[in-house]
């Protein structure tokens, strides 16, 4: 595990780097945050929509102390938002401009940082990203959980390239983002987490063999390749009139009459 670097918010059956996953049964918060975040990344609940706390202690049979727990580790990870005197919604999808907005800067500071983490990362560190390749590359997505457990898996590898370059600014900034979970709840039901688990591997390969320019090249095709996959998606909803190009600013206009209802 990398030294001095403060864990991302978010459970670690998946992502921890030094330890086997742990035993069952889970902690009933990991099995509310588990619960909530494949219901949310795949949009079992919708963009936008109120979370009922009661309807889904009811449901995993639990009180409603873990749940609330759970969701204020998913606003944390921007996925939902407490509105005062109304309670937590889940998160607006982002709109095809903020996505675009995204990309832009995803391209103009991971790519450099890959080329920082080839040159700068410890042995440690490397291991750390080829333990949590191989876990992203053996989930079946035979479940919405399991989806769930990739995308979160593969922010944290986003993160730990970030945090490999050295520079904790670049590290801060990357986690900050938030967007790799918004970004999958777009790509549920696509081949991307194939291509993404083939892609990873170039990227770590580069890493190995501490060559900056192709872990900067093999990032930046990482991210292209991403951004394709995103417009793809985005044409094949706008053509089945499924998506508008901002279905993002309906669900925030919603959400701002119901703010001047409070």
């Amino acid at each position: 595990m990398v030294a001095n670097t403060p864990e991302p918010l978010s459970f670690a059956r998946l992502v921890a780097l030094e330890t086997a996953r742990p035993a069952y049964p889970k902690s009933l918060v990991e099995l509310a945050y588990e619960r909530l975040l494949s219901m949310l990344v795949t949009m079992k609940i919708a963009p936008g929509a109120h979370i009922s706390i009661e309807a889904l202690a009811r449901e995993l049979e639990i009180s409603q102390t873990p749940i609330r727990e759970a969701l204020t580790l998913l606003e944390a990870q921007k996925l939902a938002h407490k509105i005062p005197n109304v309670g937590f919604r889940a998160a607006d999808l982002l709109t095809r401009q903020e996505i675009n907005d995204l990309f832009e800067l995803r391209l103009l500071i991971e790519p450099r940082a890959a080329a920082f983490a080839a040159e700068r990362s410890s042995q440690q560190s490397f291991e750390a990203l080829t333990r949590l390749a191989g876990e992203l590359a053996r989930i079946t997505q035979a479940s919405e959980i399991d989806y769930a457990q990739f995308a979160e898996g593969d922010a944290r590898l986003h993160h730990l390239v970030a945090t490999a370059s050295g520079n904790r600014f670049i590290a801060e900034t990357i986690e900050g983002l938030h967007v790799h979970l918004h970004i999958f709840r777009f790509l549920f039901r696509t081949n991307a987490t194939e291509k993404a688990v083939n892609e990873h591997a170039t990227i770590i390969e580069a890493l190995l063999a501490r060559d900056p320019a192709a872990a900067d090249a093999a990032m930046r095709a990482h991210l292209q390749a991403s951004h394709a996959r995103m417009d793809q998606v985005l044409a094949e909803l706008e053509r089945a009139g499924e998506a508008g190009p901002a279905p993002a600013e309906k669900g925030r206009g919603r959400q701002r009459r119901e703010r001047r209802r409070d």
